[in-house]
């Protein structure tokens, strides 16, 4: 199992290794680490991989132990990368190096990454270029060293705990309980961890994850206000598309006196949104109410445990059953999309579903095209043939296709940009910030919204995607 210690450290020289030996000793593996002085240089996090009884030992160690923090403010900076094996007491060494050279920490960050190996970067305090030549050619005996620019215009938000003052923000922001507090401290490090490594200055960061929480909280109670159009397909079928300010849009799809959801948008809603149906729908939950996910991301999963049966494909069914049992579902598994994924859960307030609650209807093994049907379903005058994306945007995601009526939803495979409000695009530009991409394949997802349009016959479309209006889509000939 994992832990990450939050850890406050002192000014001197050593403190690091000394908590690096402790978990060696402990036989604890040092996973993930992340200090940088330019962002706080109080606050040092430490992820390792072991056993909880490991864990309790290094408590005790660990509150005799100090961390190293400032170094001569006339020294320079050098980013150093050592390329360490990936197992425990690896990095000893080199921080017993950097000890005996006398140079104090300005950074460090280092992450498992699936390999044998860590690249650990940490950026020294040097004095003397002699020092530093002797101190390479004697680190280059012990692992593969190699020396990267340092960028000496980073900016400095707050070198007095910077961390607690900003998780603070948002906790008060969301009305989050406090116990939420250190759970998010320790995702928000990883994010601006993550991010850096791909490039994203840490202000970029922690100013995104701000202002997504503060669309969050803005769109609450009385400020819940989604736009709402209700879609004609016949007679005895409409449509009821809801359209939140942040989060998927959620459908009602009422057909000959059957009814089925789609989609149910974030969780901070639930309240919000419970109200609105039943104003929509006044017999709601007076009988088995069903919601069917195009796709188990936490945007679209906010409602589950409201509904009588959640219905699913085969793999959308195992990455929310992973999550019940308290283990990473499918986005999660990116260690890219992880963080947003854990923050937006965490101030969402999201639950995992209730298990007894899923339904998986559909399943196809292996997809060998990026769209591939795997079964049918039916809600009163409507006959969708469902469709399996091969995971571009999602494992797991699915397509519902009525070619009688020309009637489709898509999830976000297949969304409508070009409508959205205001506050739906403010809202829709942070998830790529802080995820890199909201895709898991970007490629795969362009060929499976190709996929999807040359599927449709001749006529106008009425598609419904997982966020922005509906949009007719006209085709003249058949592809």
């Amino acid at each position: 199992m994992k832990k990450t210690y939050v850890t406050k450290m002192p000014n001197h020289i050593g403190a690091f290794l000394k908590a690096s030996k402790c978990f060696s000793e402990l036989d604890i593996n040092i996973t993930r680490v992340s200090y940088n002085k330019a962002v706080d240089s109080h606050t040092l996090f430490i992820e390792v991989d072991g056993e909880q009884t490991q864990f309790e030992k290094a408590n005790e160690k660990l509150k005799e132990i100090g961390y190293l923090s400032n170094g001569d403010e006339n020294t320079k900076i050098v980013l150093v990368e050592f390329r360490l094996e990936d197992k425990p007491g690896s990095v000893t060494n080199v921080l017993e190096l950097i000890n005996n050279f006398n140079f104090n920490i300005s950074y460090i960050s280092s992450q498992e990454n699936g390999s044998d190996y860590q690249y650990f970067k940490m950026g020294l305090y040097v004095n003397e270029t002699n020092d530093l030549t002797e101190f390479l050619a004697q680190a280059e005996k012990l692992c593969e060293v190699n020396v990267i620019d340092y960028n000496n215009t980073e900016k400095v938000f707050d070198n007095s705990i910077f961390y607690n003052t900003y998780v603070d923000g948002l906790v008060k922001t969301m009305g989050l309980l406090e116990k939420k507090k250190e759970e998010l401290l320790v995702n928000v490090n990883l994010a601006m961890q993550t991010l850096d490594e791909q490039g994203l200055s840490p202000y970029k960061t922690f100013d995104s994850i701000s202002k997504f929480a503060e669309l969050l909280a803005e769109s609450k109670g009385e400020n819940f206000n989604p736009r709402i159009t209700t879609h004609n397909i016949t007679e005895k079928t409409k449509i009821i598309l809801i359209e939140p300010d942040c989060g998927s849009n959620t459908a009602i799809i009422q057909s000959d006196g059957e009814r089925v959801f789609v989609d149910s948008g974030y969780a901070c809603y639930k309240k919000e949104m419970l109200n609105l149906i039943k104003s929509l729908v006044p017999d709601f939950k007076t009988k088995k109410e069903r919601l069917i996910i195009t796709h188990a991301d936490v945007d679209h999963c906010g409602l589950l445990n409201e509904f009588d049966e959640v219905i699913t494909s085969q793999r959308s069914f195992e990455s929310l059953s992973a999550e019940a049992d308290n283990t990473a579902g499918f986005r999660e598994r990116n260690y890219l999309h992880l963080p947003y994924v854990s923050i937006c859960k965490i101030l969402t307030e999201y639950e995992t579903a209730q298990k007894n609650k899923l339904y998986p209807l559909w399943n196809k093994s292996s997809l060998t095209a990026p769209i591939e049907q795997i079964g049918f379903y039916s809600v009163g005058e409507l006959n969708f043939e469902v469709y399996e994306g091969k995971g571009g945007h999602l494992p797991g995601e699915i397509l519902l296709i009525d070619y009688e009526h020309m009637v489709a939803f898509t999830g976000d495979v297949f969304i409508n940009l070009t409508d959205l409000t205001k506050k739906q695009a403010e809202y829709n530009q942070y998830a790529p910030i802080l995820m890199t991409s909201v895709d898991t394949d970007v490629k795969l997802c362009s060929k499976e919204r190709s996929a999807f349009l040359h599927r449709l016959g001749v006529g106008i479309w009425n598609i419904f995607g997982g966020h922005g209006g509906k949009k007719e889509y006209f085709t003249q000939t058949t592809k």
